[in-house]
């Protein structure tokens, strides 16, 4: 079946990471663009293969090249409400392509091609053929199935377009519906792979972390593949609405984590937060300093105000794990009006990439929208703090009581005064009474001032 593809493809090399050294080339990421789209269409020309753009033997060693994946399906039961599902899993099926890493989804995919593929006559063309032949195999429905490679820099920025657009409309229909008007939630086992003890739950005010997977999205995966990676979770009575404690969901939770996560808010980012996977499209973090929360996106580059760009804060929450103050999120999730609300919602954020903070502007409320910052306002706690202020920020009450509480020093005792190091010495001793001694090591002797006079 895959004969013609120098390399194996199977499940066992899902999970495999390409670092930087094995690496061969990068594709789209965080340095390039790209994205991946499925469309149901009428007609459908069933293998055809196309990479617009230079394959991997017109690239060199090392550089990083924007990359886009469409794939058509065509099938007497195929429906449009399946592209999304069937999109999704273009992750776990090019991650089966031995030397071909694929992360995240929709348009924030990071590829990476490893040496040792590329000197086994590994192309993307090979890729694109495995594609469409696992997307069959996989599928049923699907009857014939074209897959389209994009590396030319114009063919994927108007592929980019066009998929984005998509992505909305799929967004805007998943917004009509909200938890109280469903019996059922859906839990997502996808990412497990290199998540082992994650489980995503996907409400209708709680898109899948990853952004590609929306309630009316998991409902037709479950529907397709009842004993798939997706399935019905039951709504059941809510402990706290606010917060988002299901005791169905905690249950779920629990036997799909292996029993190491026991509880879930859905709302929350400060109390049992959901889990993190890896493939999420933002990370909320908390500020203690200034009891607030900051949002990065995937995309950002440069430094939040607590010193750490997207990659460091992600890997504090990412492989699975439940850790208060932070939280990994979908986009989409921003727009939710459930959108934290058990720490408060919009009044408790305080910072977003500019960027972001455009691309949701219409669902922060008006009163709020000038007085979170960004990364042109504030680059430290310390500007952040003074940013809030000015702008009175429903958090300054906060920090000024804080501050009041802070206690006063009047008088400083004497020993607390600046004190200048003026020797340091491995190793001194100090006799003492009794035919003892004290032994000082690594000591630092300090003077208030130091005078020098001649003999």
């Amino acid at each position: 079946m895959f004969k013609d593809i120098p390399v194996d493809v199977s499940p066992t090399h899902e999970g495999e990471r390409i670092r930087q050294r094995n690496m061969f080339v990068e594709l789209a990421g965080s340095k390039s663009m790209g994205a991946e789209l499925v469309q149901v269409k009428d007609h459908v020309e069933d293998g055809k293969i196309e990479v617009i753009g230079p394959d991997l033997d017109e690239m060199k060693q090392g550089e990083v090249y924007p990359f886009g994946i469409k794939i058509e399906i065509q099938g007497e039961k195929l429906e449009e409400d399946l592209e999304g599902v069937i999109e999704r899993r273009i992750h776990e099926l090019s991650n089966y392509v031995e030397g071909f890493m694929h992360l995240n989804q929709r348009d924030n995919i990071w590829c990476r091609v490893s040496m040792d593929a590329k000197e086994a006559g590994f192309k993307l063309k090979h890729l694109a053929k495995a594609l469409s032949i696992l997307f069959k195999e996989e599928f049923p429905p699907i009857e014939s199935v074209s897959v389209t490679i994009f590396t030319d820099e114009t063919a994927v920025k108007k592929f980019l377009q066009e998929a984005r657009k998509k992505y909305e409309e799929r967004d805007a229909r998943a917004r009509e519906l909200s938890e109280e008007n469903v019996d059922v939630f859906y839990c997502c086992l996808m990412c497990q792979s290199f998540a082992p003890t994650h489980v995503c739950i996907v409400t209708p005010d709680r898109t899948a972390l990853c952004g590609a997977m929306n309630w009316f999205d998991c409902r037709a995966a479950y529907k397709m593949d009842p004993n798939g990676p997706i399935f019905e979770v039951e709504k059941g009575e809510a402990v706290d609405s606010i917060k988002g404690e299901y005791p169905n969901v905690n249950k779920v939770v629990a036997e799909n984590s292996q029993g190491t996560i026991q509880k879930v808010y859905l709302h929350s980012i400060l109390e049992y937060p959901h889990t993190s996977c890896g493939c999420f499209e933002a990370v909320a973090f908390y500020m203690p300093e200034i009891d607030g929360i900051g949002i990065v996106n995937r995309n950002f580059r440069e430094k939040t105000p607590l010193g750490l760009p997207f990659s460091t804060i992600a890997g504090q929450c990412s492989g699975g794990k439940q850790v208060e103050g932070f939280l990994g999120m979908s986009l989409e999730y921003i727009r939710s009006p459930k959108f934290l609300q058990a720490d408060g919602g919009f009044e408790r954020i305080v910072w977003m990439p500019k960027e972001l903070k455009e691309s949701v502007i219409e669902a922060i409320p008006e009163e709020l929208k000038d007085k979170i910052a960004t990364e042109e306002d504030a680059n430290s706690i310390k500007e952040l703090r003074k940013f809030l202020k000015e702008k009175g920020h429903p958090l300054v009450e906060k920090i000024k009581e804080r501050e009041v509480k802070k206690p006063k020093v009047t008088e400083k005792p004497e020993i607390e005064r600046p004190a200048v190091p003026v020797a340091t010495t491995p190793e001194m001793s100090l006799p003492i009474k009794g035919g003892f001694k004290i032994i000082l090591k690594g000591a630092r002797i300090y003077a208030e001032s130091v005078i020098i006079k001649r003999k």
